[in-house]
């Protein structure tokens, strides 16, 4: 049991200890979740709490060390390995985490945690394990859900196991984290989730490492752009980012914008339909697909263009948004998830009904036929990005949840030891005839 167990007057100001469960983590990066983990702790150690992730190794990676304030333990692969497809995804998930709870364990032997912080269903048996072994407070971010990654379609055995699992670390966590609104009424929906034990904290962004050098940007666009203006997407080619709609809109857009470019960047399983796509439009002169392009390429590029399109039919949240508003981009995204809470209409972006190539074409025409427009809601973005959307801020509401989910967790324990009547106590003789009042055995 931790030693702070019977602790309930932790405040979010005061330094918490915290046990954080990811299966990405650099130099690990499979798609956002291992980027917001490692803000996340970062800024969680900056502000004067100890963190400890404990995520998975990779070669080349130590199996512990302290980088950026933060205690990092990578839990090796044990000797029969199951190989990470989609196919065996359970079967690697379910070894995965029996290394990841021996690691964990590891570090209690070391230190002492005020509350575990799991990510996704990934790490689910590992974060319950640690629960009950620690008896300890359990937080865990929901970054999406199966059944929102397949528009509530949850076609094989895989898919409802995975369902079942999110459905479960939902209702077995103190309190949990989504990024959005809507994500916060799917968690509510599908899992029966309490609302009121539901938090709702952005995503955050580092809005300084997405500005760009003037000459990076001119760079960029020297590079990609031709006599007309530039389009760009960011993100990974699969069907729920609803690329093949953006595909689908360039003729429209060309035909009004002569020298039209639109820069695809990004890969996945969804790439090469998208290129068949655009030969058979003969859009072959006008789409490029760039492939993965990092992030000391990205902002430059984001920055270079006139218009940035996030065209998804699901979106928990919507983080290239953000990194390209605070890149200089101005924004055309699809009205969903928590795109839609991102972008205010005409002040800080255009917004559109996912799905709809033609709706999508006009809301990108707004910012190419109006660049006094384009370029006054670009500068809004950006600001309502490091207004709202600083790790620091991010934070801070996190310890604010670490402490809810204390005080719910330990609460209990209080009362009853409250309601508790006090030892009686009783006179006995003792041999020179004076009394000793000594209390009951309980």
């Amino acid at each position: 049991m931790s030693p702070n167990a019977d602790v309930i007057d932790i405040n979010p100001a005061r330094s918490q200890r915290v046990l954080m469960l990811s299966w990405e983590y650099p130099p690990v990066l499979v798609g956002g979740l291992g980027r917001h983990v490692h803000a996340l702790s970062v800024a969680l150690a900056t502000a004067g709490h100890h963190v400890t992730v404990v995520t998975r190794h990779t070669d080349g990676a130590p199996h512990e060390e302290y980088l950026d304030g933060v205690r990092i333990l990578r839990a090796p692969e044990d000797p029969v390995t199951f190989p990470l497809t989609t196919t065996s995804l359970l079967a690697w998930t379910m070894a995965f985490n029996h290394t990841l709870t021996r690691t964990a364990l590891r570090a209690t032997t070391t230190d002492t945690y005020d509350v575990i912080h799991a990510h996704d269903w990934l790490v689910a048996h590992t974060a319950l394990t640690l629960r009950d072994h620690l008896d300890i407070p359990l937080v865990t971010t929901i970054h999406a859900t199966e059944a929102g990654r397949h528009q509530g379609w949850l076609p094989d055995d895989m898919n409802r196991t995975i369902h079942g699992v999110e459905h479960w670390l939902s209702n077995e966590s103190t309190r949990a984290i989504v990024c959005s609104g809507y994500m916060r009424d799917q968690v509510c929906t599908l899992f029966g989730t309490p609302g009121h034990l539901v938090d709702v904290i952005p995503n955050g962004v580092d809005d300084r490492a997405w500005r760009a050098r003037p000459r990076a940007v001119a760079s960029a666009r020297a590079r990609f752009a031709g006599d007309g203006p530039l389009v760009g997407y960011a993100g990974r080619l699969v069907y729920e980012k609803g690329v093949q709609h953006l595909v689908d809109a360039v003729p429209k857009l060309r035909a009004r914008h002569p020298g039209l470019r639109v820069l695809i960047a990004g890969d996945g399983p969804y790439r090469g339909e998208l290129e068949d796509r655009s030969r058979q439009l003969g859009l072959s002169d006008t789409v490029r697909f760039a492939g993965f392009l990092d992030n000391t390429q990205l902002p430059a590029v984001l920055g270079a263009t006139d218009a940035t399109v996030v065209p998804s039919l699901y979106e928990p949240f919507g983080m290239v948004a953000l990194e390209a508003a605070a890149a200089g981009a101005p924004l055309a995204v699809a009205r969903t998830g928590g795109l839609a809470e991102i972008v205010e209409p005409g002040v800080t972006g255009v917004t559109f009904p996912h799905s709809d190539p033609s709706a999508l074409a006009g809301a990108v025409g707004q910012l190419l036929g109006d660049e006094v427009f384009a370029r006054r809601v670009a500068r809004q973005a950006r600001s309502m990005v490091g207004r709202r959307y600083g790790w620091a801020t991010i934070a801070a509401r996190t310890a604010e949840t670490y402490s809810a989910a204390h005080h719910a967790h330990c609460a209990p324990r209080a009362r009853r030891a409250a309601a508790e009547p006090p030892p009686s106590r009783q006179a006995i003789a003792i041999p020179d005839g004076n009394l000793l009042t000594v209390g009951a055995a309980s």
